[in-house]
């Protein structure tokens, strides 16, 4: 079959969505030679031209999201019935067809617009539909139409790539897509943190203005990343067991930084809590290797990078006890509610006296890295177009 493989956005500020992107296109670059598939990129930026091409992917350029699209998209969300009247094909179906392409895969967990191309489907998180208060996806109508969308794009996929039981429950639960059409591939160990080289990183930390020891959370200042329980955490360190400790944040503000920045500084915190804004890969690596624990309360899953990351550079990790998070951090974890602060302060406080614990879970941590990689989730979508190969060849192009 002749595949596009659709590279949305890339932009590295989208932090684990870029990650993650860039991380599964460089490995299907290296084991594309292995598929009888032929493959052409279809990229919607500039970035991403430039990285397929980088990776020696032929590529094809999706149309800029143009006004009159999103006005037809709006009418499609609010009006159903304008799905058959305004039908006409995506700017990304429109692309494949130029390119005689005759499936889809999404690498990415966006959503889009259902097309009659068979395609695959890549899910991350249906947050609005299993924390829909939040106002990242409730606000202003948001919920409605993330929701309309989802489920026309889901049901209509070939397949459906999930990374966990819990999340092939919730498509299932939500959306009502078949069984036989979901696939779980774990989401992959970043390579760049599996095979970071030896750097200046006590410098770095530095640098960024930090002493140790320090705590660790990577995650923009969304809502549901749940800053505000290690804040309150930090305070409970503090009064209950006799342990300041820093904490440095690292991510881009997408509407609570003030608040989190409001209540450390109502608990008097202002010293202990430093707010790094988005940083370089080199730094998140010394980060990383340089920190106490990586903890990460965030109330959305079933899976998440930054804790595979923290283990493959030798970090131990306290993560918020959400569905799929033992199943995706098994044993190699302290796993807590993430609606407690005062449980995150005692787990953190258990970890940091007990160096025995600790290194216990970075050996873990390491090993559960190391099995699951790029080249494991590429050649998991190789078996699903093998397998689908089948089918397309009943129909020819139209």
């Amino acid at each position: 079959m002749r595949v596009g493989v659709f590279l949305a956005g890339f932009d590295p500020k989208r932090g684990g969505g870029y990650t993650f992107q860039s991380d599964v296109f460089r490995a299907f670059a290296t084991e594309a030679a292995s598929s009888h598939h032929t493959f052409v990129a279809l990229c919607d930026s500039d970035a991403a031209i430039k990285f397929a091409v980088a990776c020696g992917v032929r590529t094809v350029r999706v149309a800029i999201y143009a006004a009159r699209e999103r006005l037809r998209d709006v009418l499609k969300r609010e009006l159903p019935i304008s799905r058959r009247l305004l039908r006409r094909p995506s700017r990304i179906e429109r692309a494949a067809r130029k390119a005689d392409v005759q499936l889809v895969w999404y690498l990415d967990g966006g959503v889009y617009e259902a097309m009659d191309l068979p395609y695959i489907a890549t899910v991350w998180d249906l947050m609005h539909r299993s924390h829909p208060w939040f106002p990242e996806v409730s606000s202003s109508g948001l919920w409605y139409g993330r929701d309309e969308a989802t489920r026309f794009f889901l049901q209509r996929a070939a397949y459906v790539i999930v990374g966990t039981d819990a999340g092939a429950e919730e498509v299932r639960e939500f959306y009502r897509v078949p069984a036989a059409r979901l696939r779980k591939l774990p989401h992959p160990t970043p390579s760049y943190a599996l095979h970071a080289a030896a750097g200046q990183d006590k410098a770095r930390v530095v640098q960024l203005g930090l002493e140790e020891p320090f705590l660790l959370y990577p995650a923009q200042f969304w809502p549901h990343k749940n800053h505000a329980t290690l804040v309150l955490a930090l305070a409970r360190l503090r009064d209950k067991h006799n342990r300041p400790m820093q904490l440095a944040l690292a991510g881009s503000d997408k509407g609570t930084l003030s608040y989190v920045r409001h209540l450390a500084k109502a608990h008097g915190l202002d010293s202990q809590v430093s707010f790094l804004g988005f940083v370089s890969q080199d730094d998140l690596i010394a980060l990383y290797r340089r920190a106490s624990a990586l903890v990460y309360p965030s109330f959305c899953g079933p899976e998440n990078l930054p804790p595979l990351e923290a283990f493959a550079l030798g970090c131990p990790v306290i993560a918020a006890d959400i569905p799929g998070a033992r199943e995706q951090l098994e044993d190699a974890a302290i796993l807590v509610d993430p609606g407690d602060p005062g449980k995150f302060a005692d787990a953190i406080n258990g970890l940091l006296s007990d160096q025995e614990l600790a290194q216990r879970l970075i050996n873990r941590g390491r090993a559960r890295a190391a099995r699951w990689t790029g080249r494991e989730f590429v050649r998991g979508i190789f078996a699903i177009l093998d397998a689908f190969e089948g089918v397309r060849r009943s129909w020819a192009d139209q």
